[in-house]
């Protein structure tokens, strides 16, 4: 299994395909990535950060990371992780 560090350093690198099992038991496979070129800044508006960019908070059993299929984020739970290997888009 890999760790929450690890795969921080992965996703802060490249953009991965992690396979994991979402909680009604699917398997899904994503896209995503860390990398700050794909994960969109933050826009202030009237004092008002978009909640739609905003980086989601730290769980510590969970990972955020920016889904670049479907351009949002998306988070799983760490010990529910199959596979994980870094890709190009």
């Amino acid at each position: 299994m890999i760790d929450r560090f690890e795969l921080k350093q992965i996703l802060e690198k490249s953009v991965a395909t992690v396979v994991f099992t979402k909680v009604n038991g699917e398997q899904r496979e994503m896209k995503c990535t860390l990398l700050a070129e794909y994960v969109p800044k933050q826009n202030v508006v009237e004092k008002q950060l978009l909640s739609e960019t905003l980086t989601p908070k730290e769980n510590p059993s969970t990972m955020a990371v920016w889904d670049v299929e479907n351009n949002g984020w998306r988070s799983f739970r760490l010990d529910s992780i199959n596979s994980v290997s870094a890709s190009s888009i």
